[in-house]
């Protein structure tokens, strides 16, 4: 096989809720995965995107793959991706946040810290337990390199890391750490140990990201994979938000003179109707009848392309 004829290699989530939103929002755009070896396996093809080959790794492995240029294409939360250092962007290229997988990675401390609400707080109780014990307060997690970056952004030098192996959030109840830096999707485990976070104490908010690798190699064939799936995924995305509007054909100049305010403010002209911004059917309702202008039909496209894909025109540009 020739490099020109190399796959694609496109990673997914292995197993759990993550799993199941990315092959529901791969569906959702045309392309349905095909396990191969039956529902158990690690590799999978991609309907309706020849020339590409599914792994199905976890959120962790993906994560490590994109970085070491394993694989090409892959979605992981972007958590992962930014625990691997401030660097990160020279080496993976995230190319579209998909809106599922949301977690936000974040400081908390035990409840009965009446008085520690901010990360300001947590300094001047870090400078006070090292002065009164010689110990630095210690800090579970398994996020060390944002957990540095983020208290060295808040100037709090007194503590050391604990990396958490298990329940990182238990780490204070078990005496392990006073403190905790831990992905939560709602709080309610942090809640349920105790814990509380602080107000300013969002490092991220992460959501599942498609990510690309830039230390991968690529083929022509490999990066029109791509600009394929990020073409019809950006499509059917932007159908989403839009709205198409017909009327009669006798009524036509009735209504682009009723409409001329929205066809300023970007609703794109059709053959007798037009396409425009969901929100704004609403508007045009209400303007199209004090013209005398119907029946006037609404309807939504399934998808809504564009001639350029920026996001893969940047990742053409990055890897040559």
């Amino acid at each position: 096989m020739s490099a020109s004829d190399t796959p694609l290699i496109f990673a997914i989530p292995s197993k759990g809720r993550l799993k199941e939103q990315v092959e529901g929002w791969l569906a959702d755009s045309g392309f349905r995965v095909e396990m191969a070896g039956g529902e158990r396996g690690y590799a999978a093809n991609l309907a309706g995107l020849p020339g590409a080959t599914v792994r199905l790794l976890s959120a962790a492995d993906i994560a490590d793959a994109l970085d070491a240029g394993e694989i090409h294409l892959g979605v992981t939360g972007e958590d992962l991706l930014r625990e691997k250092g401030e660097d990160f962007d020279a080496r993976v290229m995230m190319l579209r946040a998909l809106g599922f997988g949301r977690a936000d990675l974040v400081v908390a401390t035990p409840q009965s810290w009446l008085d520690v609400d901010t990360m300001a707080d947590l300094d001047e109780v870090a400078h006070l337990h090292h002065m009164r014990t010689g110990r630095r307060l210690r800090v579970a997690t398994k996020y060390l390199a944002q957990t540095r970056g983020f208290f060295g952004l808040h100037g709090i030098a007194d503590y050391r890391i604990v990396e958490s192996g298990g329940a990182t959030e238990g780490a204070p109840a078990a005496g392990a750490a006073e403190v905790v830096v831990d992905i939560t999707s709602t709080g309610a485990t942090l809640v349920a140990n105790n814990l509380k976070i602080l107000g300013d104490g969002v490092i991220l908010k992460s959501q599942a990201q498609l990510t690309a690798s830039l230390k991968a190699d690529w083929s022509v064939g490999q990066l029109a994979s791509v600009r394929r799936l990020l073409g019809v995924v950006e499509a059917r995305a932007r159908a989403k938000q839009l709205a198409t509007l017909s009327w009669p054909a006798e009524q036509d100049d009735a209504a682009a003179g009723a409409l001329s305010g929205l066809i300023a403010a970007g609703a794109v002209r059709r053959v007798n109707g037009l396409l425009l911004r969901t929100a704004q059917v609403g508007d045009a309702s209400v303007a199209l009848s004090a013209a005398r202008v119907g029946p006037v039909t609404a309807s939504t496209p399934d998808y809504v392309f564009e001639p350029d894909c920026p996001s893969a025109d940047a990742l053409a540009a990055q890897v040559g």
